[in-house]
């Protein structure tokens, strides 16, 4: 089974790096780097772990359109 979750990353002035997190997990599951690419590596890696550790897990967040197609 492949579980979809979400990643979201985000520039911080504050920290000046790019933080990444994992929303359903919670507030709390955040992860950073130097650039884009290691912000995303470091978040996968963080999410890796957080399924082998947590149960039960969270569901994914899904999107859902929100535009229909006009004919």
């Amino acid at each position: 089974m492949k579980l979809h979750y979400s990643i979201l990353i985000q520039w911080s002035e504050e920290d000046q790096s790019y933080v990444a997190s994992l929303p359903e997990f919670g507030p709390y599951a955040l992860t950073h780097g130097a650039t884009y690419e290691e912000a995303l590596q470091n978040a996968r890696e963080v999410l890796d772990l957080l399924i082998e550790d947590t149960m039960p897990l969270p569901n994914p967040l899904t999107f859902r359109r929100a535009i229909s197609q006009v004919a």
